[in-house]
């Protein structure tokens, strides 16, 4: 069944629902909405123009999705779950070799250096410790990598396998060619292995090799051309409100097969390629539900599902449209790499923007996630030597192309993007700044990073970040940042040097330029509080900004579904109310599809979750946030309801009733970059499985 809203407004006369009749009445509903959707049965094959599979009410569909940017339409083979690819064909870069040798030469070059490093690692070579040996490894590795860098794939799994570093299978997957080895010959030959370099690269292979460094103390005034203004503080509100919707890690798995193991042992459930190994002969111990289940991506159904809900919960109905989207990335499924390739990132990001084009009016804001990209979580500076500095420009076009051509963004932007790792500043129809981000140059698990660990801003986007800002502040304008990484919480995802900066630029444009950040990533309904001179000092009055983390659309893992719409000042763009909805992803399987699809329902209130004696006229911003804490080291109830909706209130959501969790939390709330997060206690921060508190 069609939605209501779902014929697209261009952005310059589209009408965002206002708030003005509400509050002028002083009578301001708790929900904007519906107070529960049932999604009517039945998939809207509307919304694509043709399918090579049918939707049905036992099958997931297979659109044949045609792509405007590349005038192509993607093939079967790439998405059918009968036949999910085991390796990745795409080309893949190397440094320049630093001499020609013969193959038979390399061979013995190569072979002698595996000896080595075994030796090494056996602990023969008269070198004790395992930082030691892995910095010594390293150095090896380095010289290959820089003769004969096209045969260093081969030689990682070989030695992987040599020294059991994991499973055969898991070897070859990971360091084979088309997954990350040629990344890691890339890094081998370009990293400082002796120094800093090396000890994040060993530290990341295993905690046991090398102890984390160390943050630097890299001074980031460098970088502000001007001075912070003295008394700097945020406009005045206008009174006036707007809708703003926020979704983020939509994880589109059109690879999903209804009745397929949705309990799997490993890899990522409800596909035709992964058991239960406790049940014998291959049996289904829990068939995949249409609409998706706890350990599985988003299928078309429960995506489209969600998308049909928005309007008539948020209130967004008909020609309504909200005032902007931000979509805070990830638009790819959790396959392992061998399973993707360029052309799988392509097909998604087409198709769910193209579903976000069909059902949300009004612009959309996106940022790539980690996973909107190949090999997953990598994305490398412009600074690299020769062609690996543009390796990536395939998807950089291609998603801004797509942004363009949804009219999303102007051309302006686009070509900005184009250059600035799919990073772009635009101003909207409000008058608001949004700048974006391109947060996997800050990801732990972009090995890229670990080139040159010493600049913080070795990609140059903290140059674009600051440039805008400074000309933002210059004009009198106000920002919101979009990122997908978050910069702190646990401090388990970033990194800490460019994150400390992150937070040193934060700092000098807040509160009067910057008004809210907002990220993605961790699947989870989350929070973080900057505060003034690095957090040094944690109180009401140097609270600067808050950073929204998205709850995801994806149940991966052990979550329900569920998005998020704001209430916006037009004046200062402070969040005046919060709103989020989920659907319980528990009910999905003995839900009668025949009869009808998920129901999504409302979550709560932000304002009204946590009764901090917040006035009504004021906005929920840093200082907000900092109230809800200091309420919560008095009142253990308010951190159970956060770690409740933290889950998305899933059944599966592990309970934060101790002080030890409950000072993790506020801790984590508190921390807006990697080294303020990885101070706090450890273990607490996600609730996708049982708190794990380090000893």
């Amino acid at each position: 069944m069609p939605s209501p809203f779902r014929k697209s407004l261009p952005a310059a006369v589209a009408a965002p629902l206002l708030l003005l009749a509400a509050l002028a009445d002083g009578q301001q509903s708790p929900m904007p909405g519906s107070s529960s959707y049932v999604v009517p049965a039945g998939f809207p094959s509307s919304i694509f123009s043709s399918y090579y599979v049918a939707p049905a009410p036992t099958q997931e569909p297979q659109p044949a999705i045609f792509d405007p940017v590349l005038n192509l339409t993607y093939p079967f083979n790439l998405t059918n779950p009968k036949t999910i690819p085991t390796a990745d064909n795409d080309p893949v870069f190397y440094p320049p070799a630093v001499a020609n040798v013969s193959n038979s030469t390399a061979a013995a070059f190569v072979e002698t250096a595996i000896a080595q490093i075994v030796e090494i690692v056996a602990g023969s070579g008269g070198i004790s410790g395992n930082c030691s040996k892995c910095v010594a490894a390293l150095s090896i590795g380095k010289v290959v990598a820089q003769v004969v860098p096209q045969s260093v794939p081969a030689a990682l799994v070989a030695l992987c396998q040599a020294t059991k570093f994991a499973s055969n299978s898991s070897c070859t997957t990971t360091y084979s060619a088309g997954s990350y080895g040629a990344i890691w010959t890339q890094i081998l030959a370009l990293a400082d292995v002796g120094g800093q370099d090396g000890l994040y690269i060993c530290n990341s292979l295993s905690s046991t090799f090398c102890p984390a460094p160390t943050t630097i103390l890299y001074n980031g005034t460098s970088l502000f051309p001007k001075p912070k203004p003295a008394n700097a503080t945020a406009p005045a509100a206008s009174g006036q409100r707007v809708k703003v919707l926020h979704l983020s890690d939509f994880h589109l798995d059109p690879r999903y097969y209804a009745t397929a193991e949705a309990n799997c042992t490993s890899g990522l459930c409800c596909r035709t390629n992964v058991v239960n190994s406790a049940e014998p002969n291959g049996s289904i111990s829990l068939p995949a539900p249409l609409y998706g289940a706890y350990k599985c991506d988003t299928p078309y159904d429960l995506g489209t599902a969600a998308l049909e809900a928005i309007g008539p919960l948020t209130g967004v109905t008909g020609n309504e449209s909200f005032a902007w989207t931000v979509y805070t990335g990830d638009l790819v499924s959790h396959d392992s790499q061998n399973q993707l390739s360029r052309a799988y990132v392509e097909y998604t990001e087409t198709s769910v923007y193209s579903m976000f084009k069909d059902f949300i009016n009004g612009p959309v804001f996106p940022v790539l996630g980690n996973h909107d990209t190949n090999p997953e979580a990598i994305d490398g500076p412009h600074s690299l030597p020769g062609p690996l500095g543009q390796q990536f420009s395939w998807n950089y076009n291609h998603v801004s192309s797509l942004w363009q051509n949804n009219g999303w963004i102007d051309a302006a932007a686009a070509n900005e993007a184009k250059l600035n790792y799919a990073a772009y500043s635009i101003k909207n129809q409000y008058g608001l700044r949004i700048i974006t981000l391109n947060t996997d140059f800050w990801y732990k698990s972009n090995y890229l990073n670990f080139i040159n660990t010493t600049d913080p801003n070795a990609s140059g986007l903290f140059t674009f970040l600051v440039q805008e800002l400074q000309s933002a502040e210059d004009a009198g304008e106000r920002v919101w940042i979009l990122g997908h990484v978050l910069s702190g919480w646990d401090g388990s995802n970033p990194l800490d040097n460019p994150t400390d900066l992150f937070y040193q630029i934060v700092d000098r444009y807040s509160p009067h330029v910057i008004a809210n950040i907002f990220f993605g990533h961790t699947h989870e309904d989350q929070v973080m509080i900057f505060y003034a001179n690095n957090g040094t000092v944690q109180n009401s009055s140097t609270a600067l900004t808050s950073g929204w983390i998205c709850p995801s659309v994806t149940p991966l893992t052990n979550l329900n579904s569920g998005f998020r719409m704001y209430e916006v000042d037009t004046g200062s763009f402070d969040v005046y109310e919060a709103y989020t909805w989920y659907a319980d992803v528990n009910s999905f399987e003995t839900l009668n599809t025949a009869a009808s699809g998920p129901t999504f329902k409302f979550e709560y209130s932000t304002r009204e979750a946590y009764p901090v004696g917040w006035p009504s006229d004021a906005p929920l911003n840093a200082t907000y946030w900092h109230a809800v804490t200091e309420a919560m080291e008095k009142n253990r109830t308010l951190i159970e309801t956060f770690n409740t909706f933290q889950g998305k209130s899933s059944i599966k959501t592990p309970n934060c009733t101790n002080d030890a969790c409950a000072t993790a939390k506020i801790c984590y709330m508190r921390s807006g970059s990697a080294p303020l997060g990885r101070q706090c206690p450890q273990g607490y921060g996600s609730v996708q499985s049982a708190f794990k508190p380090s000893s």
